[in-house]
């Protein structure tokens, strides 16, 4: 078993994780990293190899949320058959971090995105993609999982080195503590940078919108072409969702990397914590308000309105502030206070229609 361990830790199975094994289940079955899941079915690696495998009945059915299903990064317990070419998961090794974000649609519901990961990755291309807003969802859903955030702004050879080091200062003089690099995989200027951020054993994940350049940089980290990409439209700068699914995949340096599609909506569930770390500044000036429960919007003597209207916090950023965090109080209420506000503003929606002058 000791040998089998060790050969685990290049696949990020450090001693972290063995203080959280499950001593009965540890007895009958063997720690496995799971690399893909699809519809039910996963891909996991043990210390022999990749094979497919199934999840037992119990937590296929049984599992009251989507947390307890594994996800790609997870560390299982893996019931080996077939003389290694299949295999049976039976339960999930604890978790450092999780990486989540909110279902698209009106479903309030969660997706997995992925497990143990030591650093995510957002990249935004330098051109149409390039948007502080949607950067500072990412960062949330990432502070929230208790993960690293790293920033790359790739396709920095179609502007000038001013005008790249002006997206640079933008991102910094708001998020002063996150690391970010600027490069361009058309012309491998910084891919060597980022490669030497990535260290063996640890596990990293890239996220961002659909032709930013993700697959491409993989191509380039891995040192292979085997990764499809696909082209971007020239009217908008987007393409098409090249990856399909999430997949775990290891680097010739030994770190490990989580490829993810493009992801159309980043909605906001339960991220209380991710928003302070985010917008550390406006949480520094909350204690400061004239109120214990200020909301930030209206309240007399609120420090952070006095922030924004002497222009020390950006508008648009206080703006954004304000609708994450609604959001996600909106997605923590129990499904029958949902129903009770829907009915309040239908309400309110009526009595507004009914008392509006008719045009003459």
């Amino acid at each position: 078993m000791e040998e089998q361990m060790q050969k685990l830790e290049k696949l990020g199975f450090d001693d972290w994780f063995r203080q959280r094994l499950d001593e009965d289940l540890i007895k009958d079955f063997q720690p496995a990293r799971v690399v893909s899941v699809d519809r039910g079915g996963c891909v996991i690696r043990t210390h022999a190899g990749h094979m497919s495998a199934e999840l037992t009945g119990r937590m296929l059915y049984g599992a009251d949320e989507s947390q307890q299903m594994p996800t790609v990064g997870d560390w299982v317990y893996a019931q080996v058959l077939d003389e290694g070419s299949f295999a049976v998961i039976h339960g999930i090794v604890g978790r450092r971090t999780l990486l989540r974000r909110r279902t698209a649609g009106r479903k309030t519901d969660f997706q997995l995105i992925a497990a143990n990961i030591y650093t995510a990755m957002v990249m935004q291309a330098l051109d149409a993609d390039f948007n502080l807003r949607r950067l500072e969802r990412y960062l949330v859903m990432i502070n929230e999982g208790g993960i690293n955030p790293l920033i790359l702004l790739n396709k920095a050879d179609l502007l000038d080195p001013h005008q790249v080091e002006e997206k640079v200062s933008e991102i910094k003089s708001l998020m002063p503590d996150v690391d970010t690099v600027s490069m361009s995989c058309f012309s491998n200027d910084g891919i060597k940078k980022v490669s030497a951020l990535l260290q063996p054993g640890k596990t990293y994940c890239l996220l961002g919108s659909s032709g930013v350049g993700k697959t491409t940089l993989l191509n380039a980290l891995s040192g292979s072409g085997e990764h499809r990409t696909s082209k971007v439209r020239e009217k908008d700068g987007k393409g098409r969702h090249t990856t399909t699914r999430r997949q775990l995949i290891e680097l010739e340096n030994g770190a490990l990397i989580i490829d993810t599609p493009g992801m159309r909506e980043l909605g906001s569930m339960s991220v209380e914590q991710g928003l302070k770390q985010t917008f550390d500044e406006i949480a520094q000036l909350a204690p400061g308000c004239r109120y214990n429960d200020c909301t930030h919007t209206v309240e007399k003597g609120c420090a952070v309105l006095a922030a924004v209207n002497e222009n020390r916090i950006s508008r648009k950023r206080y703006e954004n502030y304000l609708k994450m965090h609604a959001e996600s109080e909106y997605n923590d209420m129990t499904y029958i206070e949902k129903r009770r506000k829907d009915r309040q503003f239908g309400r309110m929606v009526k009595s507004v229609m009914k008392h509006r002058k008719k045009p003459v």
